[in-house]
C-alpha cells in the first residue's frame, strides 16, 4: 500500500493482452483525484471495459503499474473490493425480487438492518422501482434491470464507485437524477470513474475525460479543455424530409474530403452532421455539395463544437 497518495486511482504503462499478440489495453498511463469524476470514452472495444475488470481487480494486467486506493490490485485485492462499488456493463443480479436484491446487497455489506430498510426505500423511490419491487429482477424490463444494478452498488458506502455504461436502457429524465445522485456523493468525497455511449452524459458530470481508441488514450482534460482544443472545429447539420442513407453519406464524405472542404460527415436519421475546421469560410461550396446528395432539404444549422464533434475528430483522425 502506498499511503497519503494524492490519487484514488494511479495507472503508468498499463498493458493487457489476452493472446499475446494484439493488446486490448496499450500502455496507458492516467490518474484520479479522490473526489473526482473522471471519464472514459470511446468506442467499442476501445479497452474501456478491460481498463475497469484490471482496477476492480477482475482480471490481471500484462504489465504496468496500477494502484487503486494506495493498493496493487494483484496483490491486494480483497482490501480493494471492501472499498469499492462497481457496476458493470453486463448484467448482474440476483433471481429474486428487486427488494430482497437490495437486502441481499445490504447483508452482504453489514449495513445494520433499520438502516438498510431506510436505504432500501430511498433507492426504490429514486430508482422509480417501488411498484416493481416485490416482481423477480429477470422480469424485468431491461432499462429496470440496469436501475436494480445501480442502486443495489448505492446500498452500501464506497471510497470508489466503477460505473460502466450505467444509463443504458434509461429514459433522459432517470438517466438525469441518476447523474445527479452521483455528483452529490462525489461532492462528498466519492471517486467516480465512469464510462458511457451518451457523450451529453460525459460533459454534464466529468471534470476529466480520456478519450481511448485501440487500446490508447488519445486525449484527456476538461470538456472545455478538449472543446478549446478542438475549437476550429464547426458542425454544419442539414436535416432531410425522410431517413437518409449511408451510401450518400459516404459519397458526400468522400467528395469533401478531397475537396479539402471538411473532415468528416455522420449520419444521425435525417440528419447529416459535416464537420471541418473552417466550414464558415467554404459554406457555399460545402452545401452545393450536400445538395447533390440530401434532398428535400428542411432546414441547416451551423454551431460551435460538442463534445460529440470532439469524440468524432479524435477516434476517426488520430
Amino acid at each position: 500500500m502506498i499511503s497519503g497518495s494524492p490519487d484514488a486511482i494511479a495507472v503508468k504503462n498499463l498493458v493487457k493482452s489476452y493472446d499475446g499478440k494484439k493488446n486490448a489495453v496499450d500502455d496507458i498511463t492516467f490518474s484520479v483525484r479522490h473526489g473526482e469524476i473522471y471519464g472514459l470514452l470511446g468506442k467499442n472495444g476501445a479497452g474501456k471495459s478491460t481498463t475497469i475488470k484490471i482496477l476492480t481487480t477482475l482480471i490481471d494486467p500484462t504489465s504496468g503499474s496500477v494502484n487503486v486506493l494506495g493498493y496493487n490490485p494483484e496483490k491486494h485485492p480483497l482490501q480493494i473490493k471492501k472499498r469499492i462499488g462497481v457496476v458493470q456493463q453486463a448484467e448482474s443480479f440476483d433471481f429474486t425480487t428487486v427488494e430482497n436484491n437490495l437486502k441481499v446487497y445490504a447483508t452482504l455489506w453489514e449495513i445494520p438492518r433499520e438502516e438498510a430498510k431506510a436505504r432500501s426505500e430511498e433507492l426504490l423511490e429514486l430508482f422509480e422501482l417501488t411498484e416493481v419491487r416485490r416482481t423477480r429482477a429477470f422480469e424485468l424490463s431491461g432499462g429496470q434491470k440496469k436501475k436494480l444494478q445501480v442502486a443495489r452498488e448505492l446500498m452500501h458506502d464506497m471510497d470508489i464507485l466503477f460505473l460502466d455504461e450505467p444509463t443504458v436502457g434509461m429514459d433522459p429524465i432517470m438517466r438525469r437524477r441518476i447523474l445527479d445522485n452521483i455528483g452529490k456523493r462525489a461532492a462528498s468525497g466519492m471517486t467516480v470513474l465512469f464510462t458511457t455511449h451518451f457523450l451529453e452524459e460525459a460533459d454534464y458530470i466529468c471534470d476529466r475525460i480520456a478519450i481511448m481508441s485501440n487500446g490508447k488514450i488519445k486525449v484527456e482534460g476538461t470538456s472545455s479543455e478538449l472543446k478549446a482544443k478542438y475549437g476550429g472545429l464547426r458542425t454544419l447539420e442539414i436535416t432531410a424530409s425522410e431517413d437518409l442513407k449511408q451510401e450518400q453519406v459516404l459519397e458526400l464524405k468522400e467528395g469533401l474530403f478531397n475537396a479539402n472542404l471538411a473532415q468528416d460527415a455522420v449520419l444521425e436519421g435525417k440528419t447529416v452532421k459535416i464537420i471541418g475546421r473552417e466550414i464558415t469560410k467554404v459554406l457555399e461550396e460545402v452545401l452545393r455539395f450536400a445538395r447533390k446528395y440530401v434532398k428535400n432539404i428542411e432546414s441547416i444549422n451551423l454551431r460551435d463544437a460538442t463534445l460529440d464533434d470532439v469524440f468524432i475528430e479524435v477516434v476517426n483522425n488520430q
